[in-house]
């Protein structure tokens, strides 16, 4: 029987082609995504995690009910999907809605347009993000929108992606190009694109891609409708019989095109029906299981089929995103289909939800079930759920994820569920079915069970609606809380809570009384959520006071006690007590409610306010110059829609050449140690492991070398001692990526510590052991004037204060990639995922001691990079090469986002030291910095950061400047440039001195910084080589135009005034100057006239020789002036001809030139190398921003307000790219400033490395309104054509919102008069790099809420 629920064909159809595979050949944990990118020609769904968080790999699944003829279409993480589960499914990727071929989507379109995509990895699962939530609103029965639009709102749009992650753009445009589809919005609102001008007096729809109402495509082809009601007919008819139809189909190849309908009835012929009673059919096979019901289910699990094998049960398998799967499953047994698990039961106290609904769905019944019911406001119960349950995950996890699955989760792991917590403070009941019984017992009680079994099922879920007799004087409340590092996505909670009760008034004193109270708490650090039954008991009945309140919170601080290893103990504990404050706070007189936040108006009113559901607004200014039109005009980037389209070709997209193979390392957990030994666990991943390759299979006439620089090299594999946590140790290859990726995991590796030292992890610990790197003098930093003269001087000293800078992980979408084919006559071709193939090219050739003539290193485009892609992509590639060189085959090696976190390394962690002398009035006379940076376990490029950070910190004049910086060598994973080296750490030391003296002197922050702006002569004086003429010194003008242009004077004081209005709430307003050096880097250059008279133009660092390094922001004026000399070269040689041709005609068309230049022989291709004249090889950038931010003090959370941003760009080459650059790196200095914790165990190993625990800034994050302008600063005559840098300045100017910060939690520590242990003024603290939400409220105070409660039960107690 068993055997005859074993699915034999799977069937789908893939962008309207029909697909078929048998179960022999496709291995039932295969992930939808795995097989779009395998076994058919699509690849634009991408892998960026493989955890569903990210929204690289989003797909629109459609499914079609015969019964209604209805079809059902939901976004969905192709990388968690299992292939068997959308069994006669309809799947659409991006190529399915437009391509070169058929033409492009008004989505692309758009996106294009918008200017909303720069590396492009991510465009297509934001394409299909964008294109669910248009089907979906026009599949609504609101009224139809005007023409050109689509039913979604403007709200709707701005959470349309909330779950996709771009490391680029800052998601502005992004945000833009899909509001330009909602029915609600002003046109003139949107963003810079090239569909009007900005000045346009009425911006017409018309003008815009047209959009067909509905989306456009068909989601769900006829032939598979028909195929469905076809198989439907046979089972029905053949049930009638006694009888059960099976049919299986015969294996058609995957890529052969469509499979019609007729065929599938030809081929279904020739088989004989199953039955399930048939004793042939009881073979033990390998596969996918879907049982139609519970007595199938446990018919399946009882037989001999599952008594010996590694089986999983599943419904949307989202779960294998949060506990990975470490081994392979022989079977699955899909559940999805039972029909009791997805049945909806409405009764008359609640609803009962079927396990298998998805949480979206289950949304939309507990919207519906509320709107619907008499009470007055439905149910409150319901409608709070339902908005809850909208912020778990992302929407295209919760239309896998269903919600019984999420409460096992819960159930049987330490999960930090936000459903099973507020499931339980709603009062839930669940049904199981344990073999023969089922049972109804509380939520509480089934979370408090063992760890269930699969001989156990949830059934159902029933959730009380708690309306109450109208006639009753008592009232119902319900409020749901959690505190997430996003607000939205893909988020956990640090904690979360509901609370229900009764309300009544009490006889005589009027006061409040709570009953029947639910107080439920979970995600603290607990095995499962709680109820906090003590405090229940406590509250029940009493009069609500602030001591009533004080005395069940320090109640609750006995119950809420987080494990031992739980992060931020202290931090869940003082938020469980601001929720349960929150709570019951607005049942009290006289206590500031904090979930209200108060606005000061122009008349002194207040206005309440919620800023967290406030729309995303933008402006962006930029001006044109007409000196080198059309260059300096905002042009779309080329390539746009082949990205959106998913038709350009990253690494990892390159088809798999016959024969290939595929790696993952195995990597060192100790930081210092002999490696003695490398088995691997007896598990089923295990056998598919094919070969390790590992340093002795280094040719002998090779090098163990994994990546160089000019300061030193790095080995390739730890070999025979690991030097650093995620050191490679070797490389697993198997047949497939996955393979290659669970059999990594199996690797147990003996370590012997023998005679070593202990490994040094620490700054502190390298100066203890002296463990330095050289600086080279010529890089160090050069120190200005007297530092003891000036601190002589000064009326005021600040002595050896600290701040502490973290790491940043680069998050570049496309992680660490590359594939090697070996050629003949021992040469090898690698495509590497690379922003420096030519190092890349060296690198390899020394590994395998082969020339470098040898050694071809192609580089098409990179998924992201900001310097990750430099040095550290050296070892993927020499790995990829060394396996396919030792094997004689091709290997491709494309990490897992875990993998690539633990071993590629990170922006440079730095503790710093400032002692700093000033006078009264704020000038400061003298700093003196003591520097410690780790560079990890090699040189990389440390040795050059050192400049970047005193460069940095050389925008305020010092008087005199004096430095010692220390190189810490240590025993963690080599750290190197990334976006801003230097300048973004030093940047932030300068703010944080400033503040620091504003802070002792009481003086506004801008008046010290302003006060020590340089002169041109002390700009001379701090930057001889690069200062330029005192005409470029643009600095003060571009600060005072901001401050102008922002309003910031009066939105200062209005700050000021929001924080006397809100106790709970508390605002930051800062402004900091930029000042950033730039050295732009010799490129060469190529331009080529085809016969037919296109050009051809290579002119960047991924194609030609001598082409240097991607990076420093300078590498598209090097490349642009590379092309301009090489045109000029074409120009000479062309004259002749033209003069000739000109002696016969006056007007000469460009293919006649060509033509014949082409018969005259003219050499059509010039080739150049530029490089940068003396006078004009580093030069200043110039800018500054504002930004102004809102936290929580209950929870810490941060919102950014506003962001306005002031550049110099000289005169921009392209004011569309320019925009995007200073947008995309501003953000992703937010995550570095603010969200992006690196965080590593006690050996060194990196242990934020998946897309869970490090938080990159999401389009929920980013400021509420981003306004930027830049300046068009005219000639620049050693600039190339008069522009100026873009790239990484503006992460610099994310400091602005770290300073805001400061200022906001400033403004707590006063209201709260919030004391230090040393005494010092609480208005003097430190904020170290990063800030997250737990550090806004520890430094807010832990105890703030019971300070306050306290104060109060003594005023009452006076009273």
């Amino acid at each position: 029987m068993a055997a005859a629920l074993r699915v034999e064909r799977l069937v789908l159809a893939l962008n309207g082609r029909r697909y078929e595979a048998a179960a022999d050949e496709l291995d039932p944990s295969t992930t939808l995504l795995e097989f779009i990118r395998t076994r058919t020609p699509f690849r634009g769904p991408k892998l960026g995690c493989g955890e569903g968080g990210c929204g690289a790999c989003v797909v629109l699944i459609a499914k079609y009910n015969p019964e209604t003829d209805e079809v059902t279409e939901f976004s969905a993480s192709s990388c968690l999907t299992l292939i068997y589960s959308l069994n006669f499914c309809s799947v659409i990727t991006t190529e399915g809605l437009g391509n070169t071929r058929d033409g492009f989507h008004a989505i692309q379109k758009r996106m294009s347009g918008f200017h909303a995509s720069q590396c492009g990895f991510c465009t297509p699962g934001m394409c299909m993000s964008i294109f669910s939530s248009l089907v979906g609103a026009d599949n609504s029965k609101r009224p139809q929108p005007p023409n050109g639009f689509s039913k979604l709102k403007v709200s709707e749009a701005e959470k349309a992606f909330s779950g996709n992650l771009c490391r680029c753009t800052g998601y502005r445009p992004i945000v833009d190009a899909c509001k330009s589809f909602a029915s609600d919005v002003d046109l003139e609102d949107l963003g810079l694109n090239i569909f009007w001008k900005k000045g346009d007096k009425k911006p017409d729809v018309g003008k815009l891609p047209s959009y067909t109402f509905g989306g456009g495509i068909c989601t769900f082809p006829d032939f598979l409708k028909s195929e469905i009601k076809t198989l439907q007919h046979h089972v029905n008819s053949t049930t009638s019989k006694g009888s059960q139809y099976h049919p299986t189909l015969q294996n058609y190849t995957l890529c052969s095109g469509i499979f019609t309908f007729l065929d599938f009835l030809k081929s279904s012929l020739k088989y004989q029906r199953y039955h399930l009673n048939d004793a042939s059919n009881t073979v033990s096979k390998d596969g996918w299981y879907h049982p139609r019901s519970i007595k199938q289910y446990y018919e399946l699990i009882n037989s001999t089929l599952f008594s010996e094998c590694s089986v999983k049960v599943v419904v949307g398998n989202t779960s294998a995103g949060v506990y990975k799967d470490y081994d392979l499953y022989n079977k699955y047994i899909d559940i999805g289909g039972i029909p009791e698990l997805s049945s909806i039961v409405r009764k008359a106290e609640g609803i009962e939800i079927g396990a298998a609904i998805t949480i979206s769905r289950s949304i939309e019944i507990l919207e519906k079930e509320s709107n619907s019911m008499s009470s007055p406001n439905g149910s409150v119960v319901f409608r709070k759920l339902a908005d809850h349950m909208s912020k778990v995950a992302s929407p295209f996890v919760r239309n896998k994820a269903s919600l019984g699955g999420n409460i096992i989760l819960a159930q049987k792991n330490p999960f930090p569920s936000d459903i099973a917590t507020i499931l339980l403070g709603a009062g839930s009941t669940v049904c199981i079915q344990v073999v023969g019984e089922r049972k109804h017992i509380t939520l509480e009680e089934f979370l408090e069970q063992p760890p269930l079994d699969r001989t156990s099922l949830l059934l159902s879920i029933f959730i009380p609606h708690w309306i109450l007799d109208s006639q009753t004087e008592t009232s119902l409340v319900f409020q749901t809380y959690r505190a997430a590092s996003r607000p939205l996505g893909n988020a956990i909670s640090y904690v979360n809570s509901a609370f229900l009760g009764h309300v009544s008034f009490g006889e005589s004193s009027g006061d409040h009384v709570l009953s029947n109270l639910h107080l439920a708490f979970g995600a603290y650090g607990s095995e499962h959520a709680i109820r906090a039954r003590k405090v229940e008991k406590f509250l029940t009945g009493k009069l609500l006071t602030a001591s009533t309140i004080h005395g069940a919170i320090q109640l609750l601080k006995e119950t809420i006690v987080p494990m031992k290893g739980t992060s931020h103990p202290e931090y869940r504990i003082s938020v469980a007590v601001g929720f349960l404050f929150s709570f019951l706070s607005v049942h009290v007189k006289g206590i500031a409610d904090p979930g209200k936040t108060f606005s000061t108006t122009s008349d002194d009113s207040v206005d309440v306010i919620d800023v967290y559901d406030s729309p995303l607004s933008s402006h962006q200014e930029t001006i044109s110059g007409d000196e080198y039109k059309p260059i300096g005009e905002p042009m779309k980037k080329y390539g746009v829609e082949l990205q959106a389209s998913g038709e350009a070709v990253y690494v990892d997209d390159i088809p798999a050449p016959k024969n290939c193979l595929h790696g993952e390392f195995i990597y060192s957990t100790q930081p210092l140690a002999f490696v003695k030994n490398i088995t691997f666990k007896s598990s089923l991943s295990s056998q598919k492991i094919i070969t390790v390759v590992s340093a002795k299979d280094i040719p002998k006439e090779g090098q163990n070398i994994g990546s160089m620089s000019m300061f030193g090299d790095e080995p390739l594999f730890g070999d025979p001692v690991t030097e650093f946590a995620g050191q490679a140790l070797g490389v697993v290859i198997a047949e497939t990526q996955r393979y290659a990726d669970m059999a990594a995991k199996q690797a147990v590796v003996e370590y012997d510590i023998g005679y070593l030292k202990p490994p040094i992890l620490t700054m502190e610990q390298a100066v203890q052991n002296n463990s330095y790197f050289n600086v080279p003098t010529v890089f160090y930093p050069k120190q200005v004037g007297d530092v003891s003269m000036g601190m002589a001087e000064a009326d005021h000293k600040i002595l050896s204060t600290e701040v502490k800078l973290a790491s940043q992980y680069y998050f570049y979408m496309e992680t660490q990639t590359a594939l090697a084919i070996p050629d003949e006559d021992n040469t090898i071709v690698v495509y590497s995922s690379s922003q420096y193939p030519e190092l890349a090219q060296t690198v390899i050739a020394k590994c395998l001691g082969i020339p470098l003539g040898n050694v071809r290193v192609i580089t098409r485009r990179v998924g992201g990079g900001f310097g990750g892609k430099g040095y550290r992509s050296f070892p993927v590639a020499t790995a990829a090469a060394l396996c396919a060189y030792k094997l004689r085959c091709p290997v491709q090696m494309y990490l897992n986002r875990n993998t690539d976190m633990i071993m590629v390394g990170s922006r440079h962690p730095m503790k710093a030291h400032y002692s700093v002398g000033f006078k009264s009035d704020g000038k400061i006379t003298a700093l003196h910095l003591d520097l410690l940076i780790d560079a990890g376990i090699s040189e990389d490029l440390s040795p050059i950061i050192p400049s970047g950070v005193i460069s940095a910190l050389k925008k305020y004049n010092w008087g005199a400047l004096s430095f010692d910086i220390k190189l810490c060598k240590t025993n963690n994973t080599s750290k190197s440039t990334m976006r801003a080296p230097g300048d973004t750490q030093g940047s932030l030391i300068a703010e944080a001195i400033i503040e620091h003296v504003a802070s002792v002197l009481s003086l506004d922050a801008n008046h010290v910084r302003e006060m020590n702006f340089h002169t041109y002569d002390s700009l001379l004086l701090f930057y001889p080589a690069s200062a330029g003429e005192e005409s470029t010194y643009t600095l003060h003008s571009i600060f005072n135009r901001l401050a102008l242009t922002s309003s910031y004077r009066h939105r200062a004081d209005t700050v000021k005034q929001f924080n006397i209005c809100n106790k709970w709430r508390k605002r930051g307003i800062s402004c900091v100057p930029l000042i950033f050096n730039v050295s732009p880097r010799p490129a060469p250059g190529r331009v080529s006239v085809l016969e037919d008279g296109s050009i051809v133009v290579q002119a960047d660092t991924l194609n030609l020789i001598q082409s240097g390094v991607t990076g420093g922001s300078s590498t598209s004026e090097s490349s642009c002036a590379a092309t301009l000399q090489a045109c000029k070269l074409l120009i000479s040689r062309l004259n002749p001809i033209m003069n000739k041709l000109r002696l016969q005609s006056a007007t000469v068309s460009w293919d006649n030139l060509i033509s014949q230049a082409s018969q005259e022989n003219v050499n059509l291709s010039a080739s150049v190398y530029w490089v940068p004249e003396q006078g004009s090889n580093s030069y200043l950038n110039y800018g500054a921003g504002i930004s102004e931010v809102e936290i929580d003090l209950i929870t810490g959370a941060i919102t950014i307000l506003r962001s306005d941003l002031v550049y110099d760009c000289g005169m921009s080459l392209n004011p569309a790219v320019d925009l995007g650059q200073i947008e995309g790196s501003f953000i992703q200095g937010v995550g570095f400033f603010i969200y992006e914790e690196h965080e590593t165990n006690s050996d060194g190993l990196v242990v934020s490395s998946s897309t869970w625990d490090y938080k990159i800034p999401s389009v929920d994050t980013i400021p509420k309104q981003f306004n930027v302008e830049l300046l068009n600063t005219g000639y620049h005559k050693n600039r190339v054509l008069s522009s100026k840098a873009s790239g990484e300045p503006a992460v610099v100017l994310a400091s602005s919102v770290h300073c805001a910060l400061r200022e906001a939690i400033r403004a707590a520590r006063k209201d709260f008069s919030y004391n230090t242990e040393s005494g010092t003024s609480p208005l003097i603290f430190q904020l170290n790099v990063p800030a997250p939400m737990t550090v806004v409220k520890e430094l807010c105070g832990f105890d703030i809420v019971e300070k306050y409660l306290k104060n109060l039960s003594a005023h009452e107690t006076a009273s």
